[in-house]
């Protein structure tokens, strides 16, 4: 598949040509991760930081919090790499660290090392610096430390003139099962294709920004169906990930909802574009798009409005809203329209109230023992819980997303102590 790259220099996503002189492209990078994080997961790289000349660390935390991010530049020390774990990065990127003894104390499948080639010969610092060793030297010496590489042809990178498969095909047996992602001169969905059958991702980023290459076309590129009318089954599913219903996707219903950042399939019946809920007004906010293992399903990660999803006027295909994602919603519903003398609408304008509720709750789930008792009392934590997310315009979205964020994390707590969140580095 592809991994969508933004490169920070002077704080701006930046498109260099060979890694040298004045940038190509400079992009709002909040703007580009939000369009590019559609299609998965993020390479975010600090161009100053490797340089050695700066530092863009602000941002790259603040892209790290809100979506999935692998992350290098200017990571040299094993306290940097541990930093940015903690931080949220899914993955760190390691040049000149790379080493034996630095990689020995990071967590394997968390570390990608980079490996930038000019002719096959590893560079480093920025491009800057000739090593004499040979990439498939390098990938023979780290293929059972880390859990990916990161290559790149420096002498094709940012020039548009298609990727060396043949060298890429060297790469990908090197490296021994250990997963590859490409990048220097990507161009094509065909190359993207090529790569992904040989078991190797496509980092992609000028060929996106110029426009040489759509989003839609590169994502779909390694994409299959065993369908006579060639479209992919599609499940939709909220943020949460509950299902919501089945329906279909084409090439162009795939490009119009990466666009629009909406909920666009392919009508089988009408045989057209199909903008849900353009006319119930159930609209349906993109978050992002994932293709199963096969490569012949999609899914959809939306944000529903209205009614729901089915035509019956239900959350989902299978019938009404359940769960945690119920109750928000219901509660979100009658703070828009309260309901004079309710018990929430008391607690939304009362808010020592709602404190208090959540203190003797929380006390009363911790003395719990009996099972039943128990789940009664982590049901009324949730509904308060709820009700002060919802009170303040805090999505339990935003709290799940958190609790990922956390998990993430190398360095635990040992419970002793609090952290206040505005300590936090």
């Amino acid at each position: 598949m592809i991994v969508p790259s933004i490169d920070l220099m002077g704080g701006r996503a930046v498109q260099l040509v060979g890694g040298r002189g004045e940038p190509v492209e400079s992009t709002d990078p909040f703007e580009t991760a939000a369009r590019f994080a559609l299609v998965g997961e993020l390479a975010v790289i600090d161009l100053d930081a490797a340089l050695g000349r700066g530092s863009n660390a602000g941002i790259v935390r603040e892209l790290v919090r809100r979506y999935p991010c692998r992350f290098g530049g200017g990571i040299r020390s094993v306290e940097t790499a541990l930093e940015w774990l903690d931080a949220g990065a899914e993955k760190v990127i390691l040049g000149t660290a790379a080493t034996p003894d630095v990689l020995a104390e990071l967590p394997r499948d968390r570390v990608i090392a980079a490996l930038d080639g000019v002719d096959g010969e590893v560079v480093v610092r920025g491009w800057t610096e000739h090593t004499g060793a040979t990439v498939l030297d390098r990938l023979a010496e780290l293929k059972d430390l880390v859990g990916g590489f990161l290559v790149t042809f420096v002498e094709r990178e940012g020039r548009l003139g298609g990727i060396d498969l043949e060298a890429c095909r060297r790469v990908v047996g090197g490296a021994g099962g250990t997963p590859v992602t490409a990048a220097g001169g990507v161009t094509t969905a065909a190359e993207i294709a090529a790569l992904d059958a040989m078991g190797a991702d496509a980092q992609i980023g000028m060929a996106i920004y110029t426009g040489r290459l759509g989003l839609a076309e590169a994502f779909a590129a390694p994409l299959a169906s065993d369908r006579i009318d060639g479209l992919w089954p599609t499940v939709v599913c909220d943020e949460h990930g509950v299902a919501l219903g089945l329906v279909y996707s084409s090439a162009e219903s795939l490009e119009a909802a990466l666009d629009e950042r909406r909920g666009i399939y392919w009508s089988r019946s009408r045989g057209e574009l199909w903008r849900k809920g353009e006319s119930s007004g159930a609209t349906q906010e993109l978050v992002r798009v994932d293709a199963d293992c096969d490569r012949d399903a999609l899914r959809f990660t939306v944000r529903q409005a209205g009614s729901g999803f089915c035509h019956r006027d239900t959350r989902s295909c299978w019938g009404p809203d359940r769960g945690l994602g119920a109750l928000e919603r219901r509660l979100l519903d009658r703070i828009a329209d309260p309901v004079a003398g309710s018990y929430t609408d008391r607690l939304v304008r009362d808010p020592a109230l709602l404190a208090a509720k959540l203190s003797e709750e929380a006390a009363e789930l911790a003395e719990a023992d009996d099972p039943a008792d128990v789940a009664w009392e982590a049901a009324d934590v949730f509904y308060f819980t709820l009700t002060a997310l919802a009170a303040r315009g805090v999505a339990l979205e935003a709290a799940t997303r958190e609790l990922d964020r956390r998990a993430l994390a190398v360095k635990r707590r040992d419970g002793s102590t609090t952290v206040n969140r505005k300590e936090k580095p």
